[in-house]
């Protein structure tokens, strides 16, 4: 008992140390973590913030939202409307897994019974969120909507949270 509760301490801090902290910075390549886009029209781009294992939803899309609000002011405009809003989840599941089996088996006058015990542990740190929008670029005054936001603003309290 003292031996698996040892090697289950042991599972858990290589959890812990496998999951690197979720930046933002540009993604290195298709499935890395960062942001990306994708010029649609010359006012409409798709963004995508792809977080690390177990970046928390609201951090994945903020980061999104954030590259929306700089892109917006880099083409020279003030607002932008999110368009389409898409959350997907990368990766399996996590946390650790137990499983108990048996089975048996007959063989004319000899018969044989099996037990037996396993557990599994994910060390990727759980699974990825990835937050794609589509927006639409606006200049002057920000009209009313939900899902209209004025870039500065958005920049000056994403990046003060960051």
């Amino acid at each position: 008992m003292r031996r698996l509760i040892l090697i289950l301490a042991a599972a858990a801090a290589l959890c812990a140390c496998a999951s690197a902290p979720t930046l933002y910075q540009p993604a290195a390549g298709p499935k890395a973590v960062g942001y990306s886009e994708f010029r649609i029209e010359p006012d409409r781009f798709r963004i995508t913030f792809r977080g690390g294992p177990g970046a928390p939803a609201e951090q994945v899309g903020d980061y999104a939202l954030l590259r929306a609000a700089e892109l917006t002011v880099d083409q020279g405009y003030d607002w932008f409307r999110v368009a389409e809003r898409m959350t997907q989840v990368v990766g399996g599941d996590s946390g650790p897994r137990l499983s108990l089996g048996t089975g048996g088996a007959d063989y004319g006058r000899h018969s044989a019974v099996g037990v037996g015990v396993g557990t599994s542990f994910n060390l990727g740190g759980g699974p990825a969120l990835a937050q794609t929008i589509e927006i639409l670029l606006g200049k002057g005054a920000v009209p009313r909507g939900a899902d209209v936001y004025n870039a500065r603003e958005v920049q000056r309290s994403l990046r003060a949270r960051i």
